[in-house]
């Protein structure tokens, strides 16, 4: 489905009168271009699949209604994640969504595709927990520069601060997801410890058993 196909089924109002084939066809050429990366940013900031293409579909929406905002074209990329961040931000605010722990591949029972579990894979296990637990503008910020490659002047018309700010932003994002990967890979081996711990155990225990053979010798 197109773009603006997506937008006439849901209503947003605007008549065909009202359209400009031009707009129309610059947004599907957005859509075409940037749709899987706005997906993939959506979906690593609320780690739920359903709600990523929910969320990057309002996005395009969005970007559609707001279509007149962007002064100069050459920066739709930027524009459009600056539209992402605020729908995902908005979003998770008002329904209160919290996906992050525990990390999970699973789509209300839909299996889940390609692109989903590439994403899985580049973002799991110690990595992925760390990054849930840093304040989420640090997250974006990381995820942004670091995973979707946005320039630092990119990056701050995103998040709607001064380069500066959002350079500043980016070295305490890397710290704090430095101190919590350190953490989770201390928590990993902790974990790792108590099951040889507790396989050690278990091991001793049949070693320390009677045989059969032994019980059997024991009655004669």
């Amino acid at each position: 489905m197109s773009i603006s196909a997506a937008i006439w089924q849901l209503g947003c109002g605007v008549t065909a009168a009202s359209e400009s084939s031009g707009d129309r066809s610059f947004i599907e050429e957005l859509f075409a271009l940037h749709h899987a990366e706005i997906y993939a940013y959506v979906f690593r900031m609320v780690r739920d699949a359903d709600v990523a293409a929910d969320f990057a579909q309002d996005t395009f929406i969005k970007a559609y209604k707001a279509r007149d905002s962007l002064e100069d074209r050459t920066k739709a990329r930027a524009w459009l994640y600056q539209i992402a961040h605020r729908v995902v931000l908005d979003e998770m605010r008002r329904r209160r969504i919290v996906h992050f722990l525990p990390l999970t591949s699973e789509s209300h029972g839909a299996a889940p595709s390609a692109e989903h579990l590439a994403m899985e894979m580049r973002l799991s296990g110690p990595l992925a927990r760390a990054l849930a637990r840093i304040p989420e503008r640090q997250r974006a910020a990381l995820l942004l520069a670091e995973v979707h490659d946005l320039t630092g002047l990119e990056l701050a018309e995103t998040l709607g601060i001064s380069h500066v700010a959002a350079r500043a932003l980016l070295t305490r994002a890397r710290e704090s997801l430095r101190q919590a990967l350190a953490d989770e890979k201390r928590k990993e081996k902790d974990r790792e410890a108590a099951i040889d711990a507790a396989y050690g155990q278990r091991a001793r225990g049949r070693d320390s058993s009677p045989s059969t053979d032994d019980t059997t010798g024991a009655r004669r």
